[in-house]
């Protein structure tokens, strides 16, 4: 049986795309889209307000379907009590629906979609990332490896996160069990790897997590430079070095900046009989700060103690300090700090002595020996080698009892160097400088051979003055920011930090080299090596104490208008040097007092306050 053909109509596409086109069917088109938009906007809100009660009903399913059996019939009962008070509450029932009409617009409005996980450019990095990882972190005849060319990158990022900028801001990755993450130059190769791939030209934090094998990189903030010399809130024997990160210290402690007053990270330095780290090593590059930080040292220390200065680069760095209160010295040549240091070691001895005589009689400690003495030593290996080449003692010598035993007689010992000399260090000196401190740019192995660990951060683009890290003992590696503490006697200190450093600076008691002629002096009194040379001292017969020789025991010294004292103070000697233990200690050494060109005695800048005047 033959077909019968379709019609042309049906069979020709030409009628039907006329038809498509043709007036008519276009402009009934138009009505119907017109008036749909025109619907959509006139029921714009009955279609929210639906939207949102379809949404607070399924959430109350859900919230229903997760209450207990033996919940649901308090829960009905609450519910129908609710609908019963606003039942009988006049026009209950009407302010109820607008409540729930309100609700349910709340609910139903239309929100802008949060865009979740990375964006194109951000994958691109995380997966460079992984690649980069996969030759250290992958291992042959792994069944089922973590990292592997071409893998899934998101089961090793347990978690990530980018600034505005694109550029990665945290980044916390697994590893295998089978790397090797106890070894320090594993951890440095998987960290340069992520210090390259996550951006140069910033500071970046790793935390080891072996418990977890997990990874966690963040990127650190600079740390404030704003921050200068001043009065901290400390108690006695503590000492502020510098401010850190604020995760790395359980402390802060109000400073003042150039624009405001905040709570800064400090890292605290303590020192006394209490103290595991009674000394302290800095080392650095020149002009990375290692002098400023000494100067903040000093400054501290003279709240509650006396310093001791040995400037062995002989700059001139530290001469704000001389003839102040509490300094007893600023020695910068060779013959003075040898002086200096051999009393500071039978100072150490004489307190070691007094101490155990009071402990055996069963009295406290005498005041003069528990006074914090502090002996700051800036560049000493400069000094050591001028005393090598002159024939004579290593100054460095001289610290050694101060180093042993300074913890049990209130002796703190600071000592500033450079890398290139540090070598020349005695081994007394890196023995009992448990305290260590490195300033400037420094690779990871120089900051390893000093700090005896590497550092967790990466090292900064530019690294300002006073810019470094700190290790107190056994403890970890601190990021260090030196508080600014300039020479106020420099030309080029502004004046914001010379007015800073200056207020913290006690007052003059002794006057400099170029002051006026001291009073002359008269009388007749013995010298007690425990208290202060006053002005123009001089022994009896009118000669001017010269204390680069040792006193004799019964020296007597004039004082200015003072008449001759024939009691026992001024017939009796001077305390027997074998009765006190010090029986070597070089009195004559502690002072240093010259005479001006009218002949008449004056005392110096860089005098020792060890001999006193009794009476």
């Amino acid at each position: 049986m033959a077909r019968r053909p379709l019609p042309r109509i049906l069979t020709h596409s030409a009628p039907l795309a006329r038809m498509a086109h043709s007036a008519p069917l276009t402009r009934s088109r138009e009505l119907a889209r017109t008036a749909a938009d025109s619907a959509s906007d006139v029921f714009h809100p009955l279609i929210t307000i639906g939207r949102g009660l379809r949404r607070l009903g399924a959430a109350g399913r859900g919230r229903w379907a997760g209450t207990p059996k033996e919940q649901r019939g308090p829960l009905a009962f609450f519910v129908g009590a609710c609908l019963l008070v606003v039942w009988l509450v006049p026009y209950g029932p009407l302010l109820a629906l607008i409540a729930v009409m309100g609700a349910g617009a709340w609910a139903g409005r239309e929100r802008t979609p949060v865009a979740t996980g990375p964006s194109e450019a951000e994958t691109e990095r995380l997966r460079a990332l992984y690649e980069a990882l996969v030759p250290y972190l992958s291992a042959e005849g792994d069944p089922s490896p973590l990292y592997a060319h071409g893998g899934d990158w998101e089961r090793a990022f347990v978690e990530y996160a980018f600034d505005d900028s694109g550029r990665l801001e945290r980044l916390q990755l697994k590893y295998p069990a089978y790397f090797t993450d106890g070894e320090d130059r594993s951890r440095v190769r998987i960290e340069q790897v992520l210090y390259a791939k996550a951006g140069r030209g910033r500071e970046y934090h790793f935390a080891w997590d072996e418990l977890a094998n997990q990874l966690t990189l963040t990127v650190l903030d600079a740390l404030p430079t704003d921050i200068a010399a001043q009065r901290f809130v400390t108690s006695p024997g503590e000492t502020v070095l510098g401010f850190t990160d604020p995760d790395s210290v359980q402390r802060t402690l109000p400073v003042t900046g150039e624009e405001e007053t905040r709570d800064a990270p400090p890292v605290v330095w303590r020192t006394g009989q209490r103290s595991t780290e009674p000394h302290l090593l800095v080392l650095g590059q020149p002009g990375t700060g290692a002098t400023t930080l000494l100067r903040s040292i000093a400054l501290q220390a003279l709240q509650h103690g006396d310093v001791l200065v040995i400037d062995g680069s002989g700059t001139g760095e530290y001469g704000c300090l001389a003839g102040r209160r509490g300094v007893l010295g600023v020695e910068s040549g060779l013959a003075g700090a040898l002086a200096t240091l051999e009393w500071a070691s039978h100072e150490t001895e004489r307190r070691l002595i007094e101490g155990n005589r009071a402990r055996q009689a069963g009295g406290a400690a005498p005041d003069d020996i528990r006074r914090p003495l502090w002996i700051i030593a800036d560049r000493p290996t400069a000094l050591s080698h001028i005393a090598v080449a002159e024939g004579l003692d290593d100054p460095q010598r001289w610290l050694q009892v101060p180093l042993r035993h300074g913890r049990s007689a209130h002796v703190t010992v600071v000592v500033a160097d450079q890398f290139e000399t540090a070598e020349l260090l005695s081994d007394p000196v890196r023995a009992h400088t448990k305290a260590r401190v490195v300033l400037g740019p420094a690779t990871a192995e120089e900051v390893r051979a000093v700090l005896g660990a590497p550092p967790h951060t990466t090292p900064p683009a530019q690294v300002p003055p006073g810019r470094g890290y700190a290790r107190l003992g056994s403890a970890p590696v601190l990021r260090l920011q030196v508080p600014a503490t300039p020479d106020p006697l420099d030309d080029a200190t502004g004046q914001a930090h010379r007015e800073a450093v200056t207020a913290l600076l006690p007052e003059l008691t002794v006057p400099a080299d170029g002051a006026g002629p001291a009073e002359p002096v008269t009388g007749g009194k013995p010298l007690d090596a425990g208290k202060p040379v006053p002005r123009g001292t001089s022994v009896d017969g009118g000669e001017p104490v010269d204390v680069g020789k040792p006193v004799d025991a019964g020296t007597s010294a004039r004082a200015a208008g003072a008449e001759p004292d024939d009691g026992p103070a001024a017939a009796g000697a001077a305390p027997d040097a074998e009765e006190t233990g010090s029986a070597a200690e070089p009195v004559g050494a502690s002072a240093r007092v010259r005479t001006d060109k009218g002949g008449e005695p004056r005392v110096v800048k860089g005098s020792v306050e060890a001999v006193r005047a009794e009476g």
